[in-house]
């Protein structure tokens, strides 16, 4: 196919071509980007129970409907709108592929009968929703999840999430995002894993299996999207929607890895990101979309645009019109349009003025017909409206409050203050999230039918439920962000008459998540203060952080003495804050992200290159700030137990990895130290010293949360394969180079035992 027949011919689109692959030599295949799969053969997008014999009869099904269809027919599977009035209203002319955010299985039904019985061929729609941690039962936050160290929490939220979705009529979730970020001012951090390329990936993959199963057209089943392809976490001042400047090595070594990874475990699809990427958005870019995506890893799945994300080309200045803009959209890649109307307004002009292909055209209709098959919306296209799942079950709740604990991390625990005892005779909760509700869901939460209806359990709620036999009161102090410290005095008072006070602060639910890039991370409004009043008191006090970022907070740090870092926990969030401070949850949690000693020192993350003047303090002349302590105050892979535990004995099986072909056992004993039963996370990380194109200091390829009964020991192994000590060039070539790479296992970031072997 020629380069015009690929992309058009419009000037949008042959910008977007010549200032994309500036650089890049030849095609795809020069690229080295085909994972194993796709170098075999076989069909990224499958998913692992589709037989060879089912997908051929479906894609079969595919054509035949395909050439049934008008050009009108086509451009309605193109067109994705998010309500009810405007749903009708392309049904009425029959030009309509999906609806997203109507919720109830009676409005999709209804709907869904007006496509499946009203229209010429009967194609059912797709029903889409944005469960980002949980449906009717809200989970933690995906921040939170990555801090857990155990991607089988992702899974167990996705799990339980797609069988309460499916049972209201959805079909599609805007889940997993696995944008990679280093940048905690931007909101969305809270909806993604955190900084590491790594542990995104691990935790992408098992939410993609989670929602997704061996067979999506199962009942409680749906599609999940990878979003946001590609580099939303690189957003410049962490503010939405702004620009993103990036190398080829730096999008292929720490943006795209998770999601080459969810195409290869058969994600449905995928959303374009809002953000451009190096001068050209993503919903026009073909490199990244066409060349990448669905050339060199064989994505067979449908790629829908964000929100508006294609008419926000005509803003980005990459088209004049919507005319130019589905004339960019459609040949890089964009094959369903959300909520602006390009696509169905334009394309029969575009197709006449051969700015766009019929090839284009059906190549965008056959992904979302043959997702729709898979989704077995053919054979069943409506919901049994007495099944539908409206409050969360005994089981979902406990999976959520499990979660939630598994989730938290113990940040600082002098003395130890931490666990509490349960013979405490008196507690005072202080704080404006004491007593909170859905401000512990944190953002993208309550969308599903009946989550609107079931508050989070309260701190102050989990709390006299685990100590029942204690005086528990609760005492504000102030509010969120309010500047009112009227409130102080009582909370000193409650502080004084109490054995312990818990102080719960933090952010409200709107402070993270989409649009809430705060420039300031520290606690908002007088938060700071009630805290520095309730140390006045000289009582024994712990401060529990309820956030959907990571915060600067080093008054805490230096005054509080302990710190508990709790997440937005979700509906059992209560109760599970409650079983970590009285110890009937030992923390494990590790920091998926670097908490900043101050917004100044952003971006600051682990895995960072190093200059040619690492910091030093006893030089000037280095890479430092004069007023701030180099490093971040909370390193990635942070966190404290109630226990202790010693890592050593490590060992390497061989003394040489191969370049090809090649693997090295590395194994290390892990004990629990202590005198209780805890879990600790054993990570491996990886540094190559001298190479072609600077490598970060280090590098996380290896993880594993163990819970260990006090005083035993176990081995922890991974395997190392050249794949773990490769890199993508500054030509999107992935390469192996011999020479020596160091080893870390430790308990963060900051681990020192080491050891080293020869690449070669």
């Amino acid at each position: 196919m020629s380069q015009q027949d690929r992309h058009g011919t419009s000037a949008a689109s042959g910008v977007n071509r010549r200032l994309v692959l500036a650089g890049v030599a030849g095609g795809v295949a020069s690229l080295g980007l085909l994972s194993p799969a796709a170098a075999a053969g076989e069909t990224a997008g499958e998913t692992a129970g589709d037989t060879a014999g089912a997908a051929a009869a479906r894609d079969r099904r595919v054509e035949a409907l395909l050439q049934k269809m008008t050009l009108a027919e086509k451009l309605g599977q193109l067109q994705l709108v998010g309500d009810e009035t405007a749903a009708r209203a392309a049904l009425a002319v029959g030009r309509l592929g999906g609806v997203f955010s109507v919720v109830g299985a009676a409005k999709l039904n209804a709907l869904q009968r007006l496509a499946v019985e009203k229209t010429r061929l009967g194609i059912p729609l797709i029903f889409g929703l944005d469960v980002i941690h949980g449906y009717t039962t809200n989970f933690p936050i995906p921040l939170a999840q990555g801090a857990s160290f155990d991607p089988a929490v992702a899974g167990t939220d996705a799990t339980i999430s797609a069988r309460e979705a499916r049972s209201s009529g959805i079909h599609w979730t805007y889940a997993p995002m696995m944008d990679v970020t280093h940048e905690p001012r931007w909101g969305r951090i809270a909806e993604g894993y955190g900084e590491d390329p790594y542990l995104a990936t691990q935790f992408a993959v098992a939410k993609v299996r989670g929602y997704q199963g061996n067979d999506y057209s199962a009942p409680d089943r749906v599609a999940a999207c990878a979003k946001h392809f590609v580099a939303y976490g690189g957003a410049e001042g962490g503010r939405d929607y702004n620009t993103v400047d990036v190398s080829l090595q730096r999008l292929h070594n720490l943006y795209l890895p998770p999601f080459k990874a969810s195409v290869e475990a058969g994600v449905a699809t995928v959303m374009a990101s809002f953000n451009t990427i190096s001068g050209v958005p993503a919903h026009g870019n073909g490199y990244v979309l066409h060349d990448v995506l669905k050339g060199a890893y064989g994505f067979r799945g449908f790629v829908v645009s964000d929100y508006t994300g294609i008419e926000e080309l005509i803003l980005h200045g990459l088209a004049g019109d919507g005319a130019d803009a589905a004339a960019a959209a459609l040949p890089a890649g964009v094959d369903m349009e959300m909520v602006s109307t390009n696509y169905a307004r334009f394309a029969e002009r575009l197709l006449a003025e051969r700015r766009i292909t019929r090839d284009q055209i059906d190549d965008a209709v056959r992904r979302i017909l043959l997702v729709k098959f898979r989704l077995g919306l053919f054979e069943r296209p409506y919901a049994d409206e007495t099944a539908e799942v409206k409050a969360p079950s005994p089981a979902a709740l406990a999976a959520s409050r499990q979660a939630a604990a598994r989730c938290m991390v113990l940040l600082k625990n002098d003395g130890p203050v931490l666990p509490l005892a349960k013979t405490t005779g008196s507690v005072a909760v202080v704080g404006p999230l004491g007593a909170a509700t859905y401000d512990l869901n944190g953002t993208w939460a309550g969308l599903g039918t009946g989550a609107s209806t079931t508050p989070p359990v309260t701190v102050v709620d989990g709390i006299k439920a685990a100590v029942p036999g204690a005086t528990v009161s609760y005492t504000a102090g102030c509010t969120v962000d309010g500047t009112d410290t009227g409130g102080f005095a009582a909370a000193q008072q409650a502080a004084r008459a109490a054995d312990v006070t818990v102080v719960v602060v933090g952010e409200t639910a709107a402070m993270s998540g989409e649009a809430a890039a705060r420039s300031d991370i520290g606690l908002p409004g007088v938060q700071q203060q009630l805290v520095a009043a309730i140390k006045e008191t000289g009582k024994p006090f712990v401060v529990v952080l309820v956030n959907g970022r990571p915060l600067t907070i080093p008054y805490l740090h230096e005054n509080a003495p302990a710190i508990l870092e709790a997440w937005a926990p979700g509906v059992q969030g209560g109760h599970a804050i409650a079983d970590v401070l009285f110890g009937a949850v030992n923390p494990g949690g590790k920091l998926p992200v670097s908490f900043p000693r101050a917004v100044g020192q952003i971006p600051i993350y682990y895995n960072h290159e190093n200059t040619g003047r690492p910091a030093d303090p006893a030089n000037k002349y280095t890479s430092k700030y004069l007023d701030l302590d180099s490093g971040p105050l909370y390193e990635f892979g942070h966190g404290l137990s109630y226990t202790t535990f010693r890592v050593d004995g490590l060992r390497l099986s061989g003394a040489r990895l191969p370049a090809t072909g090649g693997r090295i056992e590395v194994s290390a004993t892990v004990t629990n130290t202590g005198g209780r039963a805890g879990d600790e996370v054993v990570q491996l990380y990886l540094r190559d010293p001298v190479a072609s194109i600077v490598q970060p200091v280090r590098r996380l390829r290896g993880f594993r949360r163990v819970s260990l009964a006090a005083g035993a020991s176990t081995t922890v192994s991974f395997t190392l394969t050249p794949d773990d000590v490769g890199f993508y060039d500054n030509t999107a070539r992935f390469r192996v180079e011999p020479g020596k790479i160091e080893v870390y296992v430790g308990t963060s970031s900051a681990a020192t035992l080491s050891a080293s072997f020869t690449v070669g």
